[in-house]
């Protein structure tokens, strides 16, 4: 601290009508909106500080980190200028302003933190012509729940300033304490910068048996693996955990530095865009393969020969094997969780060990209400996000480490692992279909007309005759939510069709992006006859064909999707 103390301004401002967080406490828009738009950002910032308690604010440690992506340096400046401005006492942040997602919630919790902010736009792209986006985790590590996304909104809408220190600068690159003077303040304001790994690293150091997975990577029968961070925030993570710390050859790993424009690709851990590492796969080299989104909360499992573990598989195997995991063996198993568009894969595997199953709305943050209490310990969603109570997040490198324990454990392959599952519990077919970019408009009156059609009595009972398939409605509704822990209760997410043969369809509104609508199909088939588990699952045109194009026939002519929106097919298929 040297020269006079900082000055804090109190800068006029008027509100925007669009700042409504998406859930979870984010919001997410094209980075030229934040960058170009006047107090766009500090507008946000300003309401996502003012929704915490006066009392709770004063003095209070948050932490801060990004995914790196492009903007996020000159927001990082802006959110500590800021928090010092609101009376926050100091800042944890990452080095050169990177934190995983799962890391920011990893420290939260260790340092009984106020809450956190995290600049990510998931698995979005980057660069100046991409998304950027702003998150609130709260104090148990979590996405922000709605009463405190709704508290956001509130604000936003009436904001008429917002306190900064313009002149307050930090050095993101330099690990330790930065203290500052202000004005008017009776202690100095003071940032810590922390490695991005190491706290994170120690909490997994006490989930999994590293000499276990050690001995798999580097012993005399060593997997091969091949790990893709995209170029988001996860290289540091890879290459200190899987490399340094558990002896993975260092050129195990790609795409590990992190790039404000994620290399030009789609940070998203897909077959649609983890390419580079599903070619790589289908060579042979390599018995295990795994990808991950631009913040490290997402994750994608292949093995050998390019063998794609599908998201919702994924969570039915990890809980079938928890007995794998050090840390389940000595908390127990207390319950699952799934979103409700997710398969019911683990559904089956929760019955066979008599554990509950709790059913949510898509959005991490109901899980955490389930977890703080105890309800459950193991939670997942379809679009490749899986976690357990470790956090108040999912964890991308957390299951692949689960893998790994599994793969060590039981001595299999990861195609012989996930065909065991399917003998045992069945196969569950099932592809999401995702209509990007679409007027909100047109969706909203889809949706509506959709509602109308399918909760109406007469639908139940109703025949779809396609092919030699033919598929009796057994039940309809709009899937509503009451928490089991506080009673709150969450309407209209997400329209349900069931037949008779369990198979679903589901129509849903994906609410990450509030500039364009996304409308998602989802739908889902189970075959228990092993004879009909051959399809090789990342053969997705002949696996729609062969098993889902019925019912996604059905999905098509009920919605008239196509017809419109005038799209001709998905933006992207899952």
């Amino acid at each position: 601290m040297e020269g006079s103390p900082i000055p804090v301004l109190t800068v006029p401002t008027a509100p925007y009508e669009d700042q409504r967080p998406a859930g979870g406490g984010g919001l997410r828009r094209p980075t030229g909106l934040f960058e170009g738009q006047r107090n766009y950002l500090p507008n946000f910032i300003q309401s996502v500080l003012s929704s915490i308690d006066l009392r709770d604010r004063q003095g209070c440690t948050m932490v801060v980190g990004s995914d790196g992506r492009y903007f996020s340096r000159t927001a990082i400046e802006i959110v500590v200028q800021m928090a010092a401005a609101n009376g926050i006492g100091r800042l944890i942040i990452g080095q050169n302003g990177i934190l995983s997602t799962p890391a920011v919630s990893c420290i939260i919790r260790k340092i009984k933190a106020a809450g956190g902010i995290i600049l990510t736009a998931s698995h979005c792209p980057g660069g100046p012509g991409g998304e950027f986006g702003v998150k609130f985790n709260v104090a148990n590590g979590g996405p922000a729940p709605d009463v405190v996304s709704d508290k956001i909104y509130q604000i936003s809408k009436t904001i008429e300033e917002y306190a900064i220190c313009p002149d307050l600068r930090i050095d993101l690159s330099r690990l330790g304490r930065q203290e500052f003077d202000l004005e008017n303040k009776f202690k100095p304001f003071r940032v810590e910068i922390v490695d991005p790994v190491d706290i994170y690293l120690n909490l997994l150091r006490t989930i999994f048996d590293f000499h276990a997975i050690k001995g798999l990577l580097t012993g005399p029968s060593q997997l091969k693996i091949r790990i893709d961070a995209m170029h988001g925030v996860m290289g540091p993570y890879v290459r200190k955990v899987l490399c340094d710390e558990l002896g993975a050859p260092a050129n195990s790993a790609i795409n590990c530095v992190p790039l404000e424009d994620f290399g030009g690709q789609h940070p998203d851990p897909n077959l649609t865009y983890a390419t580079t590492l599903l070619e790589a796969m289908k060579g042979g080299e390599y018995g295990f393969g795994a990808a991950f989104d631009a913040d490290g909360d997402r994750y994608m499992i292949l093995g050998q020969n390019g063998f794609f573990v599908s998201p919702s598989d994924s969570l039915a195997i990890i809980a079938a094997n928890l007995s794998c995991i050090p840390y389940f063996r000595q908390m127990g198993v207390r319950g699952f969780g799934r979103s409700m568009p997710t398969s019911m894969a683990l559904d089956r595997v929760a019955k066979s060990m008599k554990v509950p199953v709790y059913e949510t709305p898509a959005g991490w943050r109901f899980f955490s209400n389930l977890m703080d209490s105890g309800r459950c310990n193991l939670c997942g969603e379809e679009s490749f996000g899986t976690g357990s109570d470790h956090l108040r997040e999912k964890d991308g490198l957390w299951a692949v480490l689960v893998w790994l324990s599994i793969i060590a454990a039981r001595k299999q392959s990861v195609e012989e692992i996930v065909r065991d599952h399917w003998a045992k519990f069945g196969r569950h077919y099932y592809c999401r279909f995702d209509y990007e970019g679409l007027d909100p408009k047109t969706t909203y009156y889809i949706m509506r007309d959709l509602e109308a059609l399918v909760t109406d009595k007469s639908f139940i009972g109703q025949q779809f005759a396609v092919g030699s398939h033919v598929y009796s409605v057994a039940k309809t509704d709009s899937f509503e939510y009451v928490d089991p822990v506080d009673g709150t209760v969450t309407k209209k997410q997400g329209l349900r069709i069931i037949f008779s043969d369990a198979s679903r369809l589901i129509f849903r509104l994906s609410s990450s992006s509030g500039v364009r609508a996304t409308l998602r199909l989802y739908a889902e088939s189970y075959e228990r006859d092993p004879s009909g588990h051959d399809q090789e699952p990342q053969t997705f045109l002949f696996l729609l064909q062969a098993v889902l194009s019925p019912l996604i026939a059905i999905a098509l002519k009920i919605s008239q999707i196509h017809e419109r929106t005038g799209r001709r097919g998905p933006t992207v298929i899952t």
